[in-house]
């Protein structure tokens, strides 16, 4: 931990007196809450993050200099902007008719496989019989040439632009009552089970609100506010309605599957 933290305070440190973007590799959850949970008074620059799309769960982070948000005139820049390094890259059947049913762990592995380190590649999201894999861009190079079978399917693989990739996770909305919106209350709703068993996941520090990891069973989400919970999947705290005859809140969520 305190390696990760010296490790973003000189990257901000590198942004603020050079005055260039750098960038992380990417990160999963617990390192995106340490680097969330850092004091601003201890790095040097601003930073956004992004993983290809809206929802990635494995993002980089950018530390920004505050010139070229004045360049740029604005207080957010878009990721274009920003120019993370990585890519995007499909992979396909060579031959559909004879895929398999290829998984996630399946894509990973096949990356891993080729010596590519694991932070060095961010989501993966699959649909039908194709994938795309986020990965660092010093390492596209490598998959476009030496990945050409997962198991016993032969594929093929090429970049996409980012303007391609109009992925939005698939949801099952789930609505129910609720006493309150503390996040135990929630989780119990999302997953179907007591209180008291998922208690266990927020103490045991499983429990992520954007991205920010949550302790505290009363910890109260907002509406919008993305649940993830490692090992069991995530949520949206959709909305919050009014309330039932025995004055329990009306509760939407949207579990992404």
């Amino acid at each position: 931990m305190q390696f990760l933290e010296k490790r973003f305070i000189e990257l901000s440190r590198t942004a603020y007196q050079r005055e260039i973007v750098t960038y992380t590799d990417f990160l999963n959850l617990n390192e995106q809450n340490i680097l969330h949970s850092l004091p601003k008074n201890r790095l040097f620059s601003r930073y956004q993050c992004f993983g290809g799309y809206d929802m990635a769960e494995r993002q980089m982070a950018a530390f920004i200099p505050d010139a070229l948000y004045l360049r740029c005139g604005k207080e957010c820049l878009t990721p274009e902007e920003i120019r993370y390094p990585f890519r995007g890259m499909r992979i396909m059947p060579l031959h559909r008719k004879y895929a398999e049913d290829l998984t996630h762990r399946d894509y990973l592995g096949a990356a891993l496989n080729l010596g590519i380190e694991r932070a060095k590649t961010g989501d993966i999201i699959s649909w039908d019989d194709d994938a795309v894999i986020f990965i660092h861009r010093d390492m596209a190079g490598l998959l476009l040439e030496e990945l050409t079978r997962i198991r016993h399917t032969q594929v093929t693989v090429r970049e996409v632009s980012p303007e391609d990739i109009n992925y939005t996770p698939r949801y099952e909305e789930i609505r129910g009552t609720a006493a309150s919106v503390r996040l135990d209350s929630l989780l119990a709703l999302a997953f179907a089970s007591s209180r008291t068993k998922l208690s266990g996941l927020i103490e045991g520090a499983r429990v992520y609100v954007n991205g920010r990891l949550v302790t505290s069973n009363g910890y109260q989400p907002k509406e919008g506010d993305i649940i993830s919970v490692r090992g069991m999947g995530k949520f949206r705290f959709a909305e919050e309605g009014g309330r039932t005859r025995k004055n329990r809140l009306c509760i939407v969520l949207h579990k992404y599957i």
